[in-house]
Formats: structure tokens, C-alpha cells, sequence
């Protein structure tokens, strides 16, 4: 039975050597790429399209086919063998749609999709948009295999006939691109997206992006998708997210999600399949399940691509199989970005060394073991293969693992150990000139799980967040490896009928459970998921009510409520109104506040309206005027909302008149210390007659009247941040408040900070200003009490930084700094850090003209330019086609480094990759004009570096011989050629066999052997699938002497081999003489003792001689 799968698997690769099976449904190898480009500019769609017979191709715009005919010039439609394009010529607004290319044979069709948004320069001045996402969709719930489509309605003012806004959709953050599982649609006024054939990859948070020029709206709403019904009652659900990892020559690791849903019975494990890509037959790779979620799959071939999918089973039955993963192939990582070729060497015997790096374990697991090794690092091991050895600890016995066929990879999965023993393994090269020398061998590893299953989660709260769904949140498991994420089941109180919540594990430790029966009462239960398995359950939470949490509110989970509501603005029909942030925000950041209000006739309060405001001071519009309102809000995170404040002061609704500034807001205060802090502000909202011009700043101790409010600057500030001394005893609390002015004068007190008491706390730190030796200079910060939710935020002048241009910002760990990309007097200012979710951690450094900072002291004494640091020096090698590659490495060098080159710069193309810091310089070819020195300049801000290569003489003249050999040699092998030339072997039976091994054959191409120069009609068909061509001579002798030569030949080329056996004869003939006789026997008669041998093959050339020593 171990065969059956070698038997159908070469049933499907001589199946498709016919015709019929050759022919298959068009299939995309490359798929258009959608394009935005400017009026007047022309735009090329292109793709590549397999299929046999040959696909029809038709381009659509807007599902109507393109006739170019119909408008001369503007459309050109090009095919030249499996490349087709669609050209748009002088694109204007009328061309911004979506496109379609459709390919057509008799056996089905297949469809890709590609935009093209043309945009107008005029649309990028003057017009502001606003943009309203309505008819939103909500949580949406599907099971697999089904389709779910969903969407919303936009609306963008002004409309403008030739402005379309950019559509962008995501899930899971992650940005969604079209594909046969994902179809995005865009009609002019709705969005909507469409999964087909739904899997539980499908599952997570999906984002609606709708961009314009004046910025972007999002709406986000959760997808969860269930199992489908199993094929058997109580069978597991199928697993998921199946991808295939550091894949070889011969070998890949599969790896994959477990299931939530078990059928009721523990899995025993999961079996992997594996297909060839383009065949239809699935094989399964173990012929026992394994429980981890990682398998090697071996014995692939290597060049051919697959496809793997997974199936879980328990006690009951097998499960649905997953999604199939992305294809990969059965190749040398090294060959899928190899840029250049090894040189070859005719002394292959020497090659027998041992492995560059010694044997490590990639995976160890009770059921098998997984190793890995570099292949040896010398030039010319081409042919190289491996055999592993074994031995058991503490014994000197090594044991051949893999005894009939070498392994290609340097990758092995070893099977069948004993669980609990301990091995040491090896590893061997070995080519056409034998067997190397051992690797060292490993340390000893026990046979057993090397990765533990995740421990149960902590304690699980739940949380009221709406009518159906619930917020919960959980302790992580603690020392929990590899974690891949948690699972969370509910079930009605009481009932212990438990279901899963979600079917893709979240990374996180909260999550909205949605679907729930308002009223009902539930509890919930979670588990961690590694690649080892699913942890234990947690304990059950409490029981929660499914009930929304606006009205309600959780303590200690949703925020406390805001406080010290005021009017900032006032006109006929609306209000401003501004509130102080809540004392406690609920351990998580506060996404958005609610606002209540209500009108109070003869001073009795009517009945509550809500609206929705997102910041802490926001415009409450369709109001009465003169009406008298009261206003209560509530603040929101993620565990829900909160409880509401307490009614504000009684306020009318009627339009300001008044000549000063209403009063400023938002008060915030930073940097306390003993002696000092920073008070910083927003402007009134209401202006007066005139701008504001200034600020004054009051203070006054906590407890103290209000009589005692004092000045802090006599004369107006214009900015909205001051530093205040303190000069009194250090531990005094204060308040302080401002006060905006123009023309007409001082407008009213802003409402009072909460009281801030002078002193420097303990742990803090200020910010540090370094300059390192390369003369970078960069701010630093460090706080000690961060929390997980902490965020480093950097100011200049008091405005947050957030994409700065003229510095880098770095943050590891407690530590942040703020880095100067090319300092000079535009940076000078006041450098501020705020630390979010502390106890105010904060610092502030001013950089000016007049402070003796290292900033001056670094253009003191760091006038000269330092050096980059090389990995290497200039160097050069040989690539496919003969071309030739120069390239060095620089150790460190930025985004904004250039590079320059010496000698005939017009005919060189560079390329820098800033990642890794490699530039290269490719040649086609070299001629006696390249002869000379190479010179590669390097330049990073003020740094500087060069390196040069001389290439003349002999070393330039070897270099131009062997690139000219690479190039016959790859023009040689784009037909059909010979991959090992004519040669012979004496076979047993006392055959001489001529064979020759050759590859890049087709349909048509023919080999016609020939013996001195006359052709040689072959009885049987020449088999080309297997690479050897053959031609057996039986009973040779002085006749069969000769030149025989094999000719391969078809439309793109040919290739000859020839073999002497005119010199050679003699050997074969004496080497099939050798073989035809037995050894000498000896036997006992009546006429004495008879000596005698067996001959196989005879005749008359052939003379018997006995001899006596």
C-alpha cells in the first residue's frame, strides 16, 4: 500500500504528456495592476495568461467590451504569445473606471480585474470635501462556503462630475486586494465588498477607507464566520490559515490554526495533503495524525510547484479540509533570488568537504525531529547531496538515516525515534566524486515536545457593551511560547451548552462577543492556542445580563463621568460646550464622549436627547434660540460607556454680542516640578470683535479665596503655553486659569485647572541631549513607569510631531529619542516628551542661540565629514547570461545615502538597497573598453566613503573569458541540450549502452543519433520524459568502432554530442570480454581434476589461453 500514492501520482504526470490532458481553463499567471495617473498621460494594463487551446482574450471597461476600432487611437489592444495589454491613450475623467480582462477556451473562463483613476490637477487646490459614510453595515455573521456581501453608502460634497474618491477596504488592518476569494465594487455612490466561498480565514474586523483630497473616512463593523455543518455528527470543525514555511528543494514545512470547535470529542490529530499544482489528485503525507500544528512534508520534486491543505480528526470522523494554502515550489531559497551563478570547476574530486555550519534542530516534536544546515560555502558543489546519520547518546555507533537516495535539501525530517531516548546526529556531503568528510554532530536532544501547550487563561470579566454583544477581557497565559491566540466560548447561565465566539484566534485579551440574546444572562470561558496544542479552559466569568451599557455603565471598566461643562460659544441655534476629561478613564483610551441635552421651561427639565461628539469640545447644533438648556455627557472606551455626568448650569441659547474673547480652554498642565510647571491651553472659540492678541495667566494656592487670584505675566503672552516659576515652599498645591484678550480688551476667566501640587516627584527624568561619533545628534528620553497602553509623544513648541520632517523618532522600550536628520537654525525650539497613561511623566529642552548645548558644540567640533563603514569592499562576479555584477555592502548607511559611479556611467544600471545597504552595478557584457578601474562613491549627509576595483591584464582578460563562456552556455540551453553528454556502460549482460542525459525537450523536438556521419535508424520511439537517450550495441566487436553522434534539434536550436569509440572500442571491448566470464571453477572427475569457466558472449576474436603461476 506505501506505493499506491507513487502509482496515482505518475498516473497524473503521464496523464498530462497526452493532448487531451494538456488541455486546461485559462489561467492568470500575472493579473493586471491597478493604476492612478494625471489627465493627458497614457496608461498600459498588462497580464500573462496561460491556458491551452489558446485562451480568447477581451478587455471590458465597466463590464462593456472595448472596440478599438470604435475610437481610433484611443485604445490599443496587443497580444504577442501569453502577454496581452490594453493601452489607453491621453486618459481624461471619462477613462477613471473599472476594467476587466477576460480569457476564454473551450474548457471554461477566467476574469481579472484592474482601476484606473485618473486625476485632475485642478481638483487639488481650493476644494475641501466633506465625506459622510451612511447605510453602514454592520456585524455580519456567515458559515462556510457561503457568499456574504456588504457595504455603505458615501456622500461627498461638493459632487463634482470628475472626482471620484479612492476606495479602500481591510480587514484586520491588513489591506484586502481583488482576488477569487475578495471582489470590491465601487458604483459612484456605494462601496461594496463581496466574499465568495466563505472560510474562517475570512473572519476579523473589516474597514471601510474612503479617501479624498482632504482626507479620509472609515467605518469598521466585525465579520464572524461559523463551520460548516461536518459530513459527520460530532466531526471537528476544519482547521485553518494554512501556510507553507522554509521551503526547499525537496521539502516544506506545513503549518496551520487549530479548529474552536472539537465536535465534542478531543482531536486526535490532523492529516496533510498535498497537490500538484495544476493537478487535480490530492495525496496524503502521513499516514497517522499528528497532533502538532507543524508538519514536514518530504519527497517532493524538486521544481514543480504545490498546493497543501489540512483536516482534523477525532473519535467520530474527519473534518471539512481547510482552505488550500498559497502554491509554493519545491526549490533552493537560494534560486528564488539568485542574481548571479557559481563558477564551475573541473576538479569536482576535491570538492568532498564537510557542511559551513554545524547540524541544528529546527523542530523537535515526540514524532519527529527536524534538522537543518548550510550547504558547504565553496564555489562548484553543484550536484551536492546529503546523507544523515544517527546515534544514539552515549554510544560511538552512527547509523546511515537515509541508506537508498541522498537527500537534495539541507533540510531532513527524521520519523520513527523513540520517544524519551536521546540522539546525536551528523551530516554528510556527497557528490559525483564521492562521500565528505562528517559534520560535527549535534548535542544530544531527548525525543519529546520541545514546545509546551499554553497555560489556561487568568480570570475572564465580562463587560455590557450593547444589546447583543458583551465585552470580554481575560489575563494572558502566563510563559505561554509562540502563542498564536486565544478562543472564547459563551453559554447561557446555567445551561453549560457552550459556543464559540469567534473561529479565528484574537491576539489580544479583549474581544466583543456579538450575536447574544438581549436579557439573557451568560458566562463566558477562554483558551490559548500555540503551535502544541489548545490550552485548558479558564474558569467560567461571572454571569453578566446582555444589556447595553449607555444609561447602565460598568464601573471601573468604562470611564468615570467628565465634569465642568461651560460654554465656550454661543450663537441663535447652537452651542460650544467644553467638559474636563474623566478623573479615571477605565484602563483603556477613551474612543468618543456622548452629549444629552434638554430644555428647561419655567424651570422644570424636559426630556434627555442625545447626540455623538468625539472630542472635549465640540458644536451642539439645532437648538431653539432663547431656549434655556441643560447638558449632561458621558465618556467611552472599549468596555463601553459610561455613567453620565451631573447636569451643567443652566444655560441660553442665544448669540454672543459681546466685544472681548470668550474664554480659553482645555487647560493642561506638564513638566511639574518644585519650582515650575507647564501650563499649556487652546484659544477661545469665540474671537469678539477682534482676534485675540494675547494671554494672561492667573494663579492663586488651592484653598485660598477667590480675592487672591494673581497675575503671572504683566505683560500679554501670544502663545498658548508659558512656563510658571514657583517660588514658594516646595509640596504648596495651585490652581490656575487664563485669559484671552484683543483689541477691545480682557475677556473672561477659563475655568480653573484641578490643584497641582509643587513638587518633583520621584523617578523623573529629564531629557538628555547626545551626540554620537558619526557627530548625529538626537533627544533623549526615559520613563520608568510605563504602562502598557504608554505612548511617547514628542512636541515641538508644544505642537505634537507626528510625521516629522526634519527628525526620526525611535522608541524602545522605556527609552525614546528624537533624532536630528540635518541640524541647523530651522530646528532650534522648545523640545517637549509627554508620556501618556502615567502620572504625568514629562520633560521639555530648549535649543537656542543663546544656550551653550551640545547642539553648538557638535558644529564645533565635528566640522570634517565622517567615513561610511563597508562590510565589503567593491567586488565583482558573474551572472546568468554572462552578464557581470560589481556590488559592496555598506555597514550602516540612510534612506537619504547616494551613490555615484566612475567609468563609462552611461552604460551601467545601479541599484541600492537601503535595508541592507548592498549597491550593485550590473554589465551586459565586457569588451575591451571595460578594461580598467572601477570606482563606487558613496555620500550620506556629511559622511563619505569610496571603493575602487582594477580590472586589467590577465584578471581581466580571465573575467572576460569566462563571461563569454556563461553567455554560450545560456543561449545553448534555451533549446533542447545536453545536460550530461555521450558516454558508455558495459551492462551484466554484456551490452554496450550509449546514453546521454537531456532536458529543456518538447513536443516536436527530434534526436537523430549518427555513426560516422551516417545516420542511425533507431527500431524503438525515443522516450524524452525520463532526460536519457539511449542506443544499446549487442555483441560488439571491431565493426561497431566509430564517431558516434547524437543531434538534438527543434525551432529554437540544436545541440550535439559526440563519443570516440574508435579509441575507446578496446576498453569496451575489453570490458564486456571481462564481464562475459565466470570465475574459475574447479571439479573432480574419474580422469583427474577439471578446471573449468562459464562465457556468456564468444566469438572468433576471442582466444583462450590457460596460464600457470
Amino acid at each position: 500500500m506505501a506505493g499506491c500514492p507513487q502509482i496515482h501520482e505518475n498516473e497524473e504526470y503521464h496523464k498530462r504528456l497526452n493532448e487531451d490532458s494538456l488541455m486546461h481553463t485559462p489561467e492568470f499567471v500575472i493579473k493586471p495592476r491597478s493604476h492612478t495617473v494625471w489627465e493627458k498621460q497614457c496608461v498600459r494594463l498588462h497580464c500573462t495568461i496561460s491556458g491551452w487551446p489558446e485562451p480568447r482574450v477581451v478587455w471590458y471597461k465597466n463590464n462593456v467590451s472595448i472596440d478599438p476600432m470604435a475610437k481610433p487611437g484611443k485604445y490599443k489592444v496587443e497580444s504577442s504569445y501569453s502577454v496581452h495589454s490594453l493601452e489607453i491613450n491621453k486618459c481624461d475623467f471619462d477613462d477613471t473606471a473599472q476594467y476587466r480582462v477576460s480569457a476564454m477556451n473551450s474548457k471554461g473562463e477566467t476574469s481579472a480585474f484592474a482601476s484606473v483613476v485618473v486625476k485632475t490637477p485642478c481638483l487639488e487646490y481650493g476644494v475641501k470635501f466633506e465625506t459622510h459614510i451612511v447605510e453602514k453595515f454592520g456585524v455580519s455573521f456567515g458559515r462556510e462556503g457561503e457568499t456574504l456581501s456588504f457595504g455603505c453608502s458615501v456622500i461627498i460634497y461638493p459632487s463634482l462630475q470628475r472626482f471620484q474618491p479612492e476606495i479602500e477596504w481591510y480587514r484586520d488592518n491588513k489591506l484586502l486586494v481583488q482576488s477569487k476569494w475578495v471582489q470590491m465594487h465601487w458604483s459612484g455612490d456605494r462601496a461594496t465588498l463581496t466574499l465568495s466561498h466563505l472560510n474562517k480565514e475570512d473572519e476579523g474586523l473589516y474597514t471601510l477607507r474612503v479617501i479624498t483630497k482632504s482626507g479620509f473616512e472609515t467605518h469598521s463593523a466585525y465579520v464572524f464566520v461559523r463551520d460548516a455543518d461536518a459530513e459527520v455528527a460530532g466531526a471537528p470543525g476544519a482547521p485553518l490559515d494554512v501556510q507553507s514555511l522554509d521551503a526547499n528543494k525537496d521539502y516544506v514545512i506545513v503549518t496551520w490554526k487549530q479548529p474552536a470547535v472539537d465536535g465534542g470529542s478531543p482531536i486526535l490529530g490532523y492529516f496533510v495533503d498535498r497537490c500538484e499544482v495544476g493537478m487535480t489528485h490530492w495525496f496524503q503525507c502521513n499516514d497517522t495524525p499528528v497532533k502538532f500544528a507543524r508538519f514536514p512534508v518530504t519527497g517532493l520534486v524538486e521544481g514543480r510547484s504545490y498546493v497543501f491543505r489540512v483536516r482534523a480528526v477525532n473519535k467520530v470522523g474527519m473534518s471539512h479540509p481547510s482552505r488550500v494554502s498559497e502554491p509554493v515550489a519545491a526549490m533552493d531559497p537560494a534560486d528564488r533570488t539568485r542574481k548571479g551563478t557559481t563558477r564551475t570547476t573541473k576538479q569536482i574530486h576535491k570538492n568532498k568537504t564537510k557542511t559551513k555550519q554545524a547540524v541544528k534542530y529546527t523542530v523537535a516534536t515526540k514524532n519527529y525531529v527536524v534538522l537543518s544546515w548550510k550547504p558547504p560555502g565553496d564555489k562548484g558543489h553543484e550536484g551536492v547531496m546529503y546523507y544523515v546519520e544517527k546515534c544514539v547518546s552515549g554510544t560511538d555507533s552512527w547509523q546511515r538515516v537515509n541508506t537508498e537516495i541522498p537527500v537534495k535539501s539541507p533540510r531532513f525530517a527524521l520519523f520513527d525515534l523513540a520517544e524519551g531516548k536521546s540522539y546525536r546526529f551528523r551530516v554528510r556531503c556527497c557528490n559525483s566524486a564521492g562521500v565528505g568528510e562528517p559534520s560535527e554532530p549535534t548535542e544530544a536532544t531527548t525525543v519529546g515536545d520541545k514546545l509546551d501547550i499554553p497555560s489556561a487563561p487568568g480570570r475572564v470579566v465580562p463587560t455590557r457593551n450593547t444589546d447583543t454583544s458583551v465585552v470580554v477581557s481575560w489575563e494572558a497565559s502566563r510563559a505561554a511560547k509562540e502563542l498564536v491566540g486565544y478562543y472564547i466560548e459563551s453559554s447561557i447561565a446555567g445551561r453549560n451548552t457552550w459556543e464559540p465566539c469567534n473561529n479565528k484566534p484574537v491576539k489580544g485579551t479583549r474581544f466583543i462577543c456579538h450575536g447574544l440574546t438581549t436579557e439573557e444572562s451568560y458566562v463566558f470561558r477562554v483558551r490559548a492556542v500555540n503551535a502544541a496544542g489548545i490550552s485548558d479552559f479558564s474558569q467560567e466569568s461571572e454571569a453578566i445580563k446582555v444589556k447595553a451599557a449607555i444609561g447602565g455603565g460598568i464601573l471601573h471598566a468604562s470611564p468615570t463621568p467628565p465634569y465642568g461643562i461651560t460654554v465656550l460659544e454661543c450663537v441663535r441655534d447652537s452651542m460650544v460646550l467644553a467638559w474636563k476629561q474623566p478623573t479615571f478613564i477605565g484602563g483603556a483610551d477613551i474612543t468618543g464622549y456622548f452629549i444629552d441635552y434638554r430644555e428647561v421651561i419655567g424651570g422644570v427639565p424636559g426630556k434627555w436627547h442625545e447626540a455623538n461628539i468625539k472630542s472635549v469640545s465640540e458644536r451642539v447644533s439645532e437648538l431653539k434660540e432663547n431656549m434655556l438648556y441643560q447638558f449632561q455627557v458621558r465618556a467611552a472606551n472599549m468596555a463601553g460607556v459610561g455613567i453620565p455626568s451631573l447636569p451643567s448650569e443652566t444655560f441660553k441659547c442665544e448669540e454672543w454680542t459681546i466685544a472681548v474673547p470668550g474664554p480659553p480652554h482645555d487647560l493642561q498642565v506638564q513638566e511639574v516640578r518644585k519650582d515650575s510647571l507647564v501650563l499649556l491651553w487652546k484659544a477661545p472659540v469665540y474671537q469678539g470683535r477682534d482676534p485675540v492678541n494675547g494671554y494672561y495667566i492667573d494663579i492663586k494656592e488651592a484653598e485660598a479665596d477667590f480675592e487672591m487670584w494673581r497675575g503671572v505675566n504683566e505683560k500679554a503672552t501670544n502663545k498658548t503655553f508659558m512656563k510658571v516659576c514657583i517660588h514658594v515652599e516646595e509640596g504648596e498645591s495651585y490652581v490656575f486659569r487664563v485669559r484671552a484678550q484683543n483689541k477691545a480688551g480682557v475677556g473672561k476667566a477659563s475655568d480653573p485647572t484641578e490643584p497641582v501640587e509643587a513638587v518633583t516627584k520621584p523617578g523623573t527624568a529629564e531629557i538628555v541631549v547626545n551626540v554620537d561619533d558619526d557627530g548625529v545628534i538626537s533627544l533623549n528620553f526615559e520613563c520608568s513607569n510605563l504602562t502598557a497602553d504608554s505612548k511617547f509623544v514628542w512636541s515641538k513648541n508644544y505642537k505634537e510631531m507626528t510625521e516629522p520632517e526634519r527628525m526620526t523618532l525611535e522608541t524602545k522600550g522605556s527609552k525614546s529619542k528624537a533624532i536630528f536628520k540635518t541640524p541647523s537654525e530651522e530646528d532650534l525650539g522648545i523640545y517637549s516628551c509627554f508620556v501618556t497613561h502615567t502620572d504625568g511623566a514629562s520633560a521639555s529642552y530648549t535649543l537656542s542661540e543663546e544656550s551653550e548645548t551640545e547642539f553648538m558644540i557638535s558644529k564645533l567640533f565635528h566640522p570634517s565629514s565622517p567615513v561610511i563603514p563597508l562590510k565589503t569592499e567593491l567586488a565583482v562576479e558573474l551572472l546568468e547570461k554572462g552578464r557581470v555584477r560589481f556590488w559592496l555592502q555598506a555597514e550602516k548607511i540612510s534612506a537619504n545615502g547616494k551613490i555615484e559611479y566612475v567609468f563609462n556611467d552611461n552604460k551601467y544600471k545601479m541599484n541600492f538597497d537601503k535595508n541592507t545597504g548592498v549597491i550593485e552595478m550590473f554589465m551586459e557584457s565586457l569588451g575591451k573598453e571595460d578594461e580598467g578601474t572601477f570606482t563606487f562613491q558613496l555620500q550620506d549627509g556629511k559622511a563619505t566613503n569610496q571603493s575602487s576595483l582594477v580590472l586589467i591584464g590577465d584578471v581581466f582578460k580571465q573575467l572576460q573569458k569566462e563571461s563569454e563562456f556563461q553567455k554560450k552556455e545560456w543561449i545553448r540551453k534555451q533549446g533542447p541540450h545536453f545536460v550530461e553528454y555521450l558516454g558508455y556502460e558495459v551492462t551484466p549482460e554484456c551490452c554496450v549502452r550509449l546514453k546521454c542525459k537531456v532536458a529543456n525537450m518538447k513536443k516536436d523536438s527530434v534526436a537523430l543519433w549518427y555513426k560516422d556521419g551516417r545516420e542511425i535508424k533507431v527500431n524503438e520511439k525515443l522516450d524524452f520524459s525520463e532526460g536519457v537517450l539511449t542506443l544499446e550495441i549487442t555483441q560488439i566487436s571491431k565493426k561497431d568502432a566509430g564517431i558516434y553522434e547524437v543531434v538534438l534539434k527543434d525551432d529554437r536550436g540544436k545541440d550535439t554530442s559526440t563519443l570516440n569509440l574508435t579509441d575507446q572500442g578496446n576498453t569496451a571491448e575489453k570490458g564486456f570480454k571481462t564481464n562475459s566470464s565466470t570465475q574459475l571453477k574447479i571439479q573432480s572427475t574419474e580422469e583427474g581434476i577439471r578446471l573449468y569457466t562459464f562465457v556468456n558472449y564468444y566469438n572468433d576474436e576471442l582466444h583462450v589461453t590457460w596460464h600457470h603461476k
